[in-house]
């Protein structure tokens, strides 16, 4: 029990402490202690609405974050929830709304504030172009990484190997997103297709860009430690990270709506959220919890395809978030318990050829 609240301890003393802002705020906004409940119920079901739909997030964060020394990865919790919070999760739909409304920040926040209905009106007037985006980095994240000619171990075997076999043609995942950007730009209005289009497209290219800085300084990192220099690892992966998170965050920024329109409740509820599953990355490492279950990383990157796919076709289709975390958890749920039978079956360090 004590190694556990190691890991979350502070995403524990994080909660309590916007709770006791959520409910001052509250109380201080309807003055009666039925309006705090209710506030704090949704900032409660606002943060368990974002640890569903982003532990898929966690394990995939795991996986970048193992290849990292410790001093990156207790920057991704302290830095990466400062970003997470004031950035993705209020500095972002603020921006939107002062775009889409032609205003400036300070009047953005005063909207936010005042004008709750319209703030929400405008920040989901924007879902398609947000959807482009976040669909299309999140899609092509799932394929980058079955997409790997190198890959040896995998889980749905028919379908997985000849994915591998595939990242042999140049470029195969950018054509398949391409085609399903097309296929989906064909159901909107022309108007509602150009945004859409123009969106998915600097996704494609803010991968790319990502990728392009990873691999960069991961050389520089090599040549530094060729020559005997000691190197201290991780910035190409924290940037790679934080774009990641974003993506992630898109669907929930959106989804919060549907419980509330106030711009500090939506805050403080999904900041909650993030913190935890920030937690839960730096426990997954720390507890070799990848290496131990052979699928885990598989299931959680086809859950990053399905949630993708769902993105760029809710631009099109409105699709609870509940059914998109649901299939995220059954992935998820599945192939840790595929993985605890092949463990069982063979060991921790014997494969099977037939996966699936």
């Amino acid at each position: 029990m004590q190694t556990l609240l190691r890991f979350y301890k502070f995403s524990i003393a994080f909660t309590l402490g916007c709770l006791l802002l959520g409910a001052w705020y509250a109380y201080a906004s309807s003055g009666t202690l039925a309006g705090m409940a209710s506030i704090l119920w949704i900032i409660f079901v606002l943060s368990i609405l974002e640890i569903s739909l982003s532990f898929d997030n966690a394990v995939v964060n795991a996986s970048v974050l193992k290849n990292m020394d410790e001093v990156w990865q207790k920057r991704f919790l302290v830095w990466g929830i400062a970003i997470a919070v004031f950035g993705t999760r209020i500095i972002f739909p603020l921006a939107i709304v002062a775009v889409a409304a032609g205003i400036g920040p300070v009047e953005a926040v005063e909207l936010s504030l005042n004008k709750p209905q319209e703030y929400e009106r405008i920040v989901s007037g924007a879902h398609v172009g947000i959807a482009g985006f976040g669909g299309a980095f999140l899609f092509m994240v799932g394929l980058n990484f079955f997409f790997d000619g190198e890959k040896d171990i995998h889980w749905i075997n028919v379908v997985e190997r000849q994915l591998s076999r595939f990242s042999a043609l140049p470029a195969a995942e950018i054509a398949i997103l391409l085609l399903v950007l097309w296929g989906i730009s064909g159901m909107l209005s022309p108007d509602e297709a150009l945004t859409f289009l123009t969106a998915g497209l600097l996704g494609l290219v803010t991968f790319i860009l990502v990728q392009g800085i990873s691999t960069i300084l991961e050389m520089k990192e090599e040549a530094a430690r060729a020559s005997g220099a000691v190197v201290r690892s991780g910035l190409g992966g924290f940037l790679y990270l934080e774009v990641l998170d974003a993506s992630f965050s898109f669907d929930g920024v959106i989804g919060a709506f549907a419980l509330s329109n106030n711009m500090i409740v939506i805050a403080l509820g999904l900041s909650i959220g993030a913190m935890f599953v920030r937690s839960m990355t730096i426990h997954l490492v720390r507890q070799g919890t990848l290496a131990q279950y052979r699928y885990l990383e598989h299931g959680a990157f086809w859950a990053i395809i399905v949630l993708g796919s769902i993105m760029l076709v809710s631009a099109r289709f409105h699709i609870p978030e509940t059914i998109t975390g649901l299939i995220g958890a059954v992935l998820i749920g599945i192939s840790l318990w595929w993985s605890i039978r092949h463990k069982k079956k063979f060991g921790d360090g014997a494969s099977s050829h037939a996966e699936s």
